[in-house]
């Protein structure tokens, strides 16, 4: 068997070895053009950033969120500490990345068609491209919604990351989110895919009809909230007027007082 082993393997090492003799070591031109080949044909490495995101879904996918420890996360990820340590701070850090893998894939996807629809339309599509997204996680967000379900001031952290990610959810539906109502639709679309979130979890029909159902009468509703704020805007406008003249006025009459307003001394 040693035998038939022998012509295979040792004619090129030895083939090899006699070049890098006679080279001096050089580099031998037929042995790089395999090994960049090689190199070519391997897949991506993955960022430190995404592997960690991706270790704490898998160890939260099979264990209670609260027995997870950043170093578990860290052991899993193949990574040391230190590393962990350059990408995320802890491990509420880690789940807040996920949200930025589940944005790109949804921003990176194809919207073409709908920039005529209805904005009820535009975002109905966006916010089920998300949760497609999500699916690959579901059995982990499953646990873990469960787990900061009791937990106000991680639900309240988690509330910051999420108007973030739901600012570009919009700005893809084509819906501005700046102006006096801006900060009012993001709240509203945050607590209502949070609602959506809460039925997809348990939805296990591939249809995901309830989900869907859900997501609409969500959206309608956040569209009349919308109306009749900006209804009570309309009507409030006068008040807000004249709220803004005796404000105005106050600085104005105190600078008169106090001095030339650009005078750095007159603050003191």
């Amino acid at each position: 068997m040693t035998e038939s082993r022998t012509p295979s393997k040792r004619p090129r090492k030895t083939a090899t070895s006699a070049a890098a003799s006679q080279d001096h070591g050089r580099a031998v031109p037929e042995r790089e053009a395999p090994e960049s080949a090689a190199r070519s044909d391997s897949p991506p490495k993955v960022s430190p950033r995404e592997a960690a995101v991706e270790a704490l879904m898998r160890l939260a996918a099979e264990q209670p969120w609260n027995d997870i420890e950043i170093s578990d996360i860290a052991r899993e990820a193949g990574l040391t500490l230190a590393e962990l340590r350059d990408v995320f701070p802890s491990k509420g850090a880690v789940l807040g990345g996920l949200t930025r893998i589940i944005d790109r894939k949804v921003l990176e996807g194809d919207s073409a068609g709908l920039e005529e629809e209805p904005t009820r339309e535009r975002l109905f599509d966006v916010l089920m491209r998300r949760l497609d997204a999500m699916t690959p996680y579901k059995p982990a967000l499953r646990r873990i919604a469960y787990a900061l379900r009791g937990e106000p001031l991680s639900m309240l952290a988690l509330n910051g990351v999420m108007l973030n990610s739901h600012r570009y959810m919009l700005a893809a539906a084509g819906i501005d989110t700046e102006g006096p109502l801006g900060q009012l639709k993001l709240q509203g679309v945050v607590i209502a895919f949070a609602r959506v979130t809460q039925v997809w979890l348990d939805d296990d029909d591939p249809a995901l009809a309830r989900t869907m159902a859900r997501l609409d009468k969500e959206i309608r509703n956040g569209e009349r909230i919308m109306e009749r704020a900006a209804d009570v805007r309309r009507l409030t406008a006068p008040l807000r007027a004249l709220g803004r003249s005796l404000l105005d006025r106050r600085p104005r009459e105190r600078r008169s007082r106090d001095g030339d307003e650009s005078d750095p001394a007159a603050a003191i």
